[in-house]
């Protein structure tokens, strides 16, 4: 027994299979954020002071710069799968939905990218 009507079965609609990995990619990646930010809380609450030179001393050593980029990338990541709910369920016109999923997706990567940019710009010491 299908809970499908027989007219989708006909035209071939169903589920479109992509909700699920939409699903797992912002609980794994909440969980990424947790973990990280848990380490950058502890880490912030440990440097000696809170000067310009403290902190590019923090981003200029190597697990703190890797462990920097992780947190970057998985936020933007995390951020961009919660704007994409935001906008499919209260953005309704078609076109304005999708202007707006594509400057979404623009913008969090320009975000990444900057990020990444200037933690190995001062994590390379360049």
């Amino acid at each position: 027994m299908s809970l499908r009507s027989p007219l989708n079965r006909v035209l071939g609609l169903g589920s479109a299979k992509d909700g699920t990995d939409h699903f797992w990619g912002q609980r794994v990646s909440g969980m990424a954020l947790a973990l990280l930010g848990l380490w950058f809380a502890v880490s912030m609450a440990q440097l000696p002071g809170f000067s310009h030179a403290d902190a590019l001393a923090f981003i200029a050593a190597p697990w703190n710069s890797v462990l920097l980029l992780l947190l970057s990338v998985t936020i933007a990541y995390h951020s961009y799968l919660g704007v994409q709910v935001v906008i499919e369920d209260y953005v309704h016109g078609p076109g304005l939905k999708l202007l707006s999923l594509i400057i979404s997706r623009f913008v969090h990567s320009l975000l990444a990218v900057a990020a990444m940019y200037a933690i190995l710009t001062i994590g390379l010491g360049t």
